[in-house]
């Protein structure tokens, strides 16, 4: 981004569909002529670039929706010429910031393995109106949890993703704890302890801790599977390609926190991430195992890839100790969650009507979007057990996203409202704004829903 628009930036121009013949009819012959032999139709996302005198880029004209697509500017920044660009209209505040905001995504690369980096994007001059702090936290937010999912497991393990969260810490004065290897069964997480045993990188608990003790109370619990074999239940190459993903969850909340303490909010925030490996040796947990759990109920393994509910269920257990307002959880849950409902749209789950009616509200307003299911309790029978309080798996093929749900319901108090969050953290292909690999969902959505209900800092 260029702060101030200069007699070397070029203008955009947004049009509509509906809008483009009223743009066209007070242009010069020439320009009507050349819109209508490139065949631009004002399509969301499409371009139309207009030479000047001399064979010069004079003007590019922008397609957008009539509700302010925030996605319209995302290809921008990577397909344009070089150089400075500013809008050339009158936009809202709103408008101007999902302008910028969508720009801004649309300039994320990786680029953290390649020998040579030539990626170069064209830049824009900051909107008028636009809120910059706004887009500034939202997109280093998205930077980092794309970056974090992104990087490979044999850089992002649990000490490593500790260490992600130790920096963000640092960066804002928070306090960060990590409880680590066999210290997890002196502290009482046997669940995190034993998915992660097998692995000679040692399970580990992460709690990030901000803000004023006697605000309100905002917990985020977030998976951290830095890698997923299935364990002895040993997925097949093809389930395990994507799997330096399954730390999604964890990379969402640590995005949510970043938000959260850019912004300044005025709440006490708790962030608690249990990290493991779940790797194959003879220290692996295995099929029908009894674990304890921190809640003190037991859990037979019905299966070692259903791994992410059992460390999670220690860690919400912790996180209902402070009774805070909210918790809230990501994870990368079930496959069951993608078939019902694809890869771009979360899957909600709630145990209090006003806290999912809200989140749904933002998720809308943020063109964020997720999808509530419901904790239908019938089901939970299919979660028992013959020889242990519950098991991880359910009796049948059927409910999988809701039976991980009823699953991790066990654990919390029932008096605290509580969402989850089943998320994909991936992008199967590149969009606008949205390139193949790591991406954050529901993160912004989640964010909005805190800042409208707990306001900003005075």
């Amino acid at each position: 981004m260029r702060p101030k628009a200069g007699t070397d930036s070029i203008p955009l121009t947004p049009v509509t569909k509906d809008g483009l013949e009223g743009w066209l009819a007070d242009q010069p012959a020439g320009v009507r002529a050349w819109v209508a032999g490139i065949g631009f139709k004002a399509e969301s996302g499409k371009t139309a670039l207009l030479p000047g005198d001399g064979g010069n880029l004079a003007r590019v004209l922008v397609g957008v929706d009539a509700d302010a697509d925030l996605w319209a500017y995302a290809s921008l920044p990577a397909s344009l010429p070089a150089g400075a660009y500013h809008i050339d209209a009158g936009l809202d505040a709103g408008t101007a910031t999902r302008a910028a905001l969508g720009w801004a995504l649309g300039c994320y690369a990786f680029t953290r393995y390649k020998s040579k980096n030539e990626r170069s994007f064209a830049t824009l001059v900051w909107p008028d109106g636009a809120d910059r702090d706004a887009v500034e936290r939202t997109a280093t937010a998205t930077y980092l949890v794309r970056d974090l999912i992104n990087t490979p497991a044999s850089d992002m393990g649990p000490a490593e993703l500790a260490a992600a969260a130790e920096a963000l810490g640092a960066e804002f004065k928070a306090k960060v704890k990590v409880t680590v290897g066999e210290d997890l069964l002196k502290k009482n997480y046997p669940a995190v302890h034993a998915v992660g045993r097998a692995s000679a990188r040692e399970p580990r608990l992460i709690d990030l801790t901000w803000g004023d003790k006697a605000a309100p109370r905002v917990t985020l619990v977030g998976k951290g599977v830095c890698f997923d074999t299935g364990g002895l239940d040993l997925k097949p190459s093809s389930g395990m390609l994507l799997m330096k993903k399954d730390m999604g969850g964890a990379a969402h909340v640590l995005g949510i926190a970043r938000m959260i303490m850019m912004a300044g909010l005025p709440v006490r925030l708790r962030v608690l991430i249990p990290a493991v490996e779940n790797s194959v040796s003879g220290d692996a947990f295995r099929p029908l195992d009894v674990l304890a759990t921190r809640k003190g109920l037991s859990v037979e393994v019905g299966n070692t890839d259903a791994e992410g509910r059992l460390i999670l269920c220690d860690a919400l257990a912790e996180a209902a100790t402070d009774k805070p307002d909210v918790i809230i959880d990501f994870a990368t849950l079930t496959g069951a969650a993608r078939v019902a409902l694809g890869t771009e749209l979360p899957a909600l789950f709630c145990n209090d009507d006003a806290l999912a009616d809200g989140l749904l509200a933002s998720a809308r307003a943020q063109a964020d979007p997720m999808w509530r299911l419901p904790l239908h309790q019938p089901y939970a029978k299919m979660l028992e057990s013959k020889v242990a309080d519950l098991n991880n798996i359910g009796s049948g093929p059927f409910a999988g996203a809701i039976l991980a749900a009823l699953f991790l319901e066990r654990f919390v108090d029932k008096t605290i409202p509580w969402a989850h969050l089943d998320v994909m953290a991936w992008n199967p292909s590149s969009k606008p704004g949205r390139p193949e690999g790591g991406e954050a969902l529901g993160m912004r959505a989640v964010f909005a829903y805190l800042e409208g209900r707990y306001g900003k800092k005075s």
